[in-house]
């Protein structure tokens, strides 16, 4: 399994099967949408990051990434294998989706791209998402990375929302903290609408 590890996450998991799964264990819109913008997010990685052809998986492990936690938030990233073979989901893209629990809930290592890029931006979305809400906009679309920046440094600014991870995440891949905040900032922008559409029609 190299840099390309998600050619092997093909199964018969389909993203209208994906997101069926997701919906038999999550009934919150929080957790909806914060699965919809992690979907969208690694979409827009694995396009930026030169694997198009697989922006599909990365998508589909970014919408199921916590699909155990709803349900079982004391067993994050320990239900979820269960969950997930019994939606049909291969046991690769297992591993990558709970690699991002890394060091939090379960011992599992990002090893690969699609996986670090996982783990980095996870957290992150919350951050920025939570900072989009302070604007007068409520969006990413006029976010900037020095705001950011600002609510990075202050920790009680979305206290959930692991500084600690999303360090490890960006040195994981090698980037400044600068160079992942803006590279999601953009993600985030490019399903901002797509999100906000679909969440119309949950209930």
């Amino acid at each position: 399994m190299n840099e390309r590890s998600s050619s092997l996450l093909k199964s018969l998991l389909t993203r209208d099967a994906a997101m069926a799964l997701l919906r038999k264990y999550n009934q919150e819109a929080f957790h909806i949408q914060h699965a919809l913008t992690v979907e969208g997010v690694m979409r827009w990685y694995a396009n930026d990051l030169g694997f198009s052809d697989e922006a599909e998986d990365w998508a589909i492990v970014g919408l199921l990434h916590d699909i155990d936690f709803e349900l079982y938030p004391n067993e994050h990233c320990q239900k979820a294998p269960e969950l997930l073979r019994e939606g049909g989901a291969g046991e690769d893209m297992i591993r990558a989706i709970c690699s991002h629990g890394y060091g939090i809930c379960c011992d599992i290592e990002p090893e690969h791209l699609m996986e670090k890029v996982l783990f980095a931006a996870d957290e992150l979305t919350g951050l920025i998402g939570a900072a989009a809400l302070m604007r007068p906009s409520k969006s990413v679309m006029d976010m900037e990375v020095s705001s950011v920046k600002k609510k990075f440094k202050d920790k009680k600014f979305a206290a959930g929302c692991s500084r600690d991870v999303i360090n490890r995440g960006a040195k994981a891949l090698g980037w400044e903290l600068s160079e992942l905040f803006e590279k999601t900032i953009l993600a985030m922008r490019s399903c901002e609408a797509d999100i906000a559409k679909a969440m119309e029609t949950i209930a």
